[in-house]
């Protein structure tokens, strides 16, 4: 286990502590760890790519870090109320639906290519930042409101594009091999 590896599994060991933090009140620690979590995927990722320390351990363990992180927090706030319930549901089912998706594809016996569209890493980065502006909201002002709500739109939109995107690309191109030219 190299250190980019290592890093990426200390993010995912944060998950427990974020949850817990959120559920007892202590929104700073929370949003702390959350920031922390996010300056690390950067650190891992810099040194993976840096120093060429990328490995299949890491391919994996490091979106998974990521998923488990951002599906816990979102969970969390919105069995607290600070999310809407229905966003929590839009998150956890595109991610479901992708993960699911993959392993049926392992499963059956398609080759996929773990490939990340654009629209899916603009709905990670909105989700993060909604995750990270209602924290810091709720840290800094006991409560969330301001720009989360307008992310809170941002975030369903580019959820339903993003696991949209995937279903086509799956029903399109069901082997999961690269159309031929």
């Amino acid at each position: 286990m190299n250190l980019p590896n290592f890093i990426s599994l200390g993010r995912l060991l944060t998950v427990p502590i974020t949850v817990w933090l959120i559920l007892v009140g202590e929104m700073r620690g929370a949003f702390a760890l959350f920031v922390l979590a996010g300056v690390s995927d950067a650190i891992d990722g810099f040194l993976a790519t840096r120093f060429n320390m990328k490995t299949m351990l890491g391919r994996y363990l490091d979106p998974l870090a990521d998923k488990v992180l951002l599906v816990a927090v979102y969970i969390t706030l919105g069995s607290q109320e600070y999310l809407p319930v229905w966003l929590v549901i839009l998150v956890a089912s595109r991610d479901f639906l992708i993960v699911g998706g993959t392993v049926f594809s392992f499963v059956v016996g398609y080759d996929i290519k773990v490939q990340p569209l654009m629209i899916s890493k603009a709905n990670t980065a909105a989700q993060i930042a909604l995750a990270a502006v209602v924290l810091g909201e709720l840290a800094l002002e006991g409560q969330a409101n301001g720009i989360s709500r307008l992310l809170v739109y941002v975030v369903a939109g580019t959820t339903i594009a993003s696991g949209g995107s995937y279903l086509k690309y799956w029903v399109l191109n069901p082997s999961g091999r690269e159309p031929a030219e």
